[in-house]
């Protein structure tokens, strides 16, 4: 059996992090990995003995790349085409017709928000995505609530299988980064994009409600950074933008408590990477959180969009006592969320279809 994932090969946050590592646990001769650009996740797969084919575009709207894809997916003989994300669902579409291959997805995001601000392209590439998402042979949904998700939108809940999102979980965390706020201090990472989906102004707006201020370490880049930059000046000396980082198993070691913002997410794997740290989580209640976060014993859960109830968790946690429930949720998270069920899961899938 062989597969071939197919995503775009810009991505740096979870759905990069998910693909090298589910991709790490099958035989090399097994799985292939297709990007459309160089970048961070195609130069970890290689690192990590990943076979990674570029095929390039000129742009995004280059679509002469889907020939040389067919003709790739036909001369290799894969079995099952993986895709992962928007531009990846759209092009296996044709994949799909042209070379009659099995397909499968794993949906990162929810694809009625991906374009979410883009205008009128935004509304035209969020019509694509819908009807891409309909077309495939089966679905991995990384938890309960997303398979419901999914089965909404008229997919058959035969086609979705609920594989939940998995890390390798050491037995001693990272050495801590070295952070420049002052000692003492309460620091909460949030790792994320920079894109509207992932609720930073709602972190803003609950910061300026407390008295008492942590300092907030944002992990990521993305397409709204100067407008967040620009949003935050007033709490400049709380709200640190740390860019893309390849440590963030250190700064997650030197912070008090992780957050997650989002107005929408499948099972977030930083909060899992947070967990395997030994730090309690602040999490909008969104995707499979619940079946992670047990509320005032290994963090809060609040509703999206709410700064009065963010502000309020921020509060409670810089009164409890972190360390202890960040124990607690490293017991429950490594016990629950391993990189072996996952690997399990996923192929048994596969062989099911392929065996169609």
């Amino acid at each position: 059996m062989k597969v071939l994932h197919l995503i775009s090969g810009g991505e740096t946050g979870g759905s990069r992090k998910h693909v090298i590592t589910l991709l790490e646990q099958f035989e090399p001769s097994e799985v292939t990995l297709a990007v459309f650009q160089e970048g961070a996740l195609a130069e970890e797969a290689r690192a990590a003995g990943i076979r990674t084919e570029l095929f390039a575009q000129k742009s995004r709207y280059d679509l002469s790349v889907l020939r040389r894809l067919a003709n790739f997916i036909q001369a290799e003989q894969f079995d099952i085409l993986h895709s992962h994300g928007p531009r990846a669902n759209l092009f296996g579409i044709y994949l799909k017709k042209k070379t009659g291959i099995r397909w499968v997805t794993t949906v990162h995001s929810d694809p009625a928000l991906d374009f979410v601000k883009g205008g009128v392209k935004g509304t035209i590439f969020t019509k694509l995505s819908m009807y891409a998402i309909r077309q495939m042979d089966h679905y991995f949904a990384v938890s309960d609530r997303f398979k419901q998700n999914l089965v909404s939108l008229g997919i058959s809940a035969e086609k979705v299988q609920t594989v939940y999102n998995g890390i390798h979980f050491t037995e001693e965390p990272a050495e801590s980064a070295l952070l420049h706020v002052p000692d003492h201090e309460f620091v909460i990472a949030m790792v994320a994009r920079l894109h509207p989906i992932k609720g930073h102004e709602i972190v803003f707006d609950a910061l300026r409600q407390l008295e008492m201020k942590p300092h907030v370490l944002l992990i990521g880049d993305g397409p709204i950074e100067d407008e967040l930059h620009a949003k935050a000046q007033d709490l400049r000396e709380h709200v640190h933008f740390l860019g893309f980082r390849k440590d963030v198993a250190n700064i997650y070691a030197a912070s008090d408590v992780a957050l997650l913002a989002s107005y929408s997410e499948s099972f977030p794997l930083a909060l899992l990477e947070a967990a395997n740290e030994r730090i309690p989580l602040i999490s909008t209640d969104v995707g499979g959180v619940g079946e992670l976060i047990t509320p005032g014993e290994t963090g809060w859960i609040i509703p999206t969009g709410d700064a009065h109830a963010l502000a309020a968790a921020i509060r409670g946690a810089m009164q409890a006592d972190v360390k202890l429930m960040g124990e607690k949720l490293y017991e429950h998270a490594s016990n629950n969320f391993s990189l072996d069920q996952l690997h399990k899961a996923t192929k048994e899938v596969y062989v099911k279809i392929a065996s169609r």
